[in-house]
């Protein structure tokens, strides 16, 4: 697999490169690592619906568990959830098993520490060079020494709880919310129940095969159609383990995780409760949030690409709202992790607080045009290292001027390069990404 952490944990096709024994490897490094200082320490595992979840969570619970560590299990729960009871429990660590939006063939790891953060990468390298490397530092248990494993059988209870307790109640608001097959299927629909939103589901049947098939918040038309033909009042959609949120108006126009932010932020300050005055973005934020945070008053930081990146962010500037065009939002004075029903939560008390329909609140920011192109490579560094590539990138660079940009980045979870070109012309913007593509994949043949 290369280097095993990528920005969001380990991934690759399960039982082809995430395999069991890998998953074994990293319970046992995980635990030794996370958990040094402690004798025998207890680490929460969760996961989504995917068929390989299972296996991958047996695995890691044994390797867990044959260092001497226990697991508390809490089986099907969003990432933000199981960053949640890693806190609540007061667990040593905490432990992801997803593949959040990609396919159902793809699965992950991902770890959280003590206090429900994502790992830094210092602490990745470590355990990653534990696991490559054919000496182990720990001391394998045997007898009373083993680790045991304890259901935790309301999690899902706490995960609803802590979420109602953010916000008031949502009576007269007619919401579809697509649940993606996901890890949200059961807490989704039932948070928004609980605080009096009329609630239409979709996609929240999980089968171990669906999750994120032709649904959910990087596959939104159903659910565009849907708000449409119910009359509702918007739409949500989270990925398959409900770290991000992507929102769809009374017109059925998408609003992306740069609307998202801009709202709530604009309402905070209003409200006088947004720290700092402040919002993190990553540089794929459309240059339009920018102009209008920045016309508004409000300061704003920007990070590389990868929530991890944005709460480092967050905790360098104190500020407390910051995220991702792709939806992945972190409200810090709640959670650690971007969190998909977290992020509808506070959307929905904007559209309480003002009330004003989603598309009326969408419409304080004017998007720039942005093109996005991906294409799949055999090698992404090899790639990202060809000067072809950025000798066309800085072509690109000199024609958009201090009109646009353009970004070239590689997938942190996909053999991916990204493409963004951002500008006034979308017609003329397309033309010079393709150009950029067209490069990228001669130079990944030779």
């Amino acid at each position: 697999m290369g280097r095993l952490f990528g920005t969001d944990g380990v991934r690759g096709v399960a039982n082809q490169e995430l395999t069991p024994d890998l998953a074994f490897s990293l319970g046992q490094a995980g635990a030794y690592i996370l958990s040094k200082e402690h004798p025998h320490p207890r680490i929460v595992i969760g996961k989504d619906t995917r068929i390989s979840g299972d296996m991958l969570e047996a695995a890691l619970i044994a390797g867990i568990c044959s260092v001497g560590a226990d697991v508390l299990q809490v089986g099907i729960l969003p990432t933000p959830g199981i960053a949640l009871l890693t806190r609540q429990l007061k667990a040593n660590a905490g432990v992801v098993i997803s593949a959040s939006h990609n396919p159902v063939e793809d699965n992950g790891i991902k770890f959280f520490s003590a206090t429900g953060y994502k790992l830094p990468d210092s602490v990745e390298e470590e355990i990653e060079n534990i696991v490559l490397s054919e000496a182990k530092p720990w001391k394998v248990a045997v007898g009373q020494d083993l680790g045991r494993v304890i259901r935790i059988t309301d999690a899902e209870r706490c995960y609803i709880d802590f979420l109602k307790n953010t916000c008031g109640e949502l009576k007269g608001i007619k919401v579809v919310i697509d649940c993606a097959n996901g890890a949200a299927y059961r807490v989704g629909p039932l948070v928004l129940e609980e605080l009096g939103v009329e609630v239409i589901p979709l996609f929240d049947q999980p089968d171990g095969l669906n999750i994120n098939a032709n649904c959910g918040s990087t596959h939104p038309q159903i659910l565009q159609r849907a708000v449409l033909e119910q009359g509702a009042d918007l739409g949500l959609a989270c990925d398959g383990d409900a770290d991000r949120l992507i929102a769809v108006d009374e017109k059925g126009q998408l609003v992306d995780g740069d609307f998202i932010m801009l709202i709530c932020a604009l309402n905070k300050r209003a409200k006088g409760q947004l720290p700092g005055e402040a919002v993190v973005v990553t540089v794929m934020s459309n240059l339009g949030l920018r102009i209008a945070l920045k016309e508004a008053g409000i300061k704003v930081y920007e990070t590389q690409v990868g929530d991890r990146y944005v709460m480092e962010e967050l905790l360098l500037t104190g500020a407390k709202l910051g995220g991702e065009q792709s939806g992945h939002i972190i409200f810090l004075e709640h959670n650690t992790t971007g969190d998909g029903l977290l992020t509808a939560l506070e959307l929905l008390t904007v559209i309480k607080d003002r009330h004003l329909p989603l598309s009326r609140l969408a419409a304080q920011m004017q998007r720039l045009p942005q093109v996005l192109v991906n294409t799949r490579v055999l090698d992404k560094d090899k790639i990202m290292a060809d000067s072809n590539v950025w000798a066309k990138v800085a072509e690109t660079e000199k024609i958009l001027g201090d009109s646009g940009r353009i970004l070239v980045r590689p997938s942190g979870t996909e053999p991916l390069l990204r493409v963004m070109v951002e500008g006034p012309d979308e017609t003329s913007l397309r033309e010079l990404a393709q150009d950029v593509i067209d490069i990228i994949i001669s130079c990944d043949a030779l």
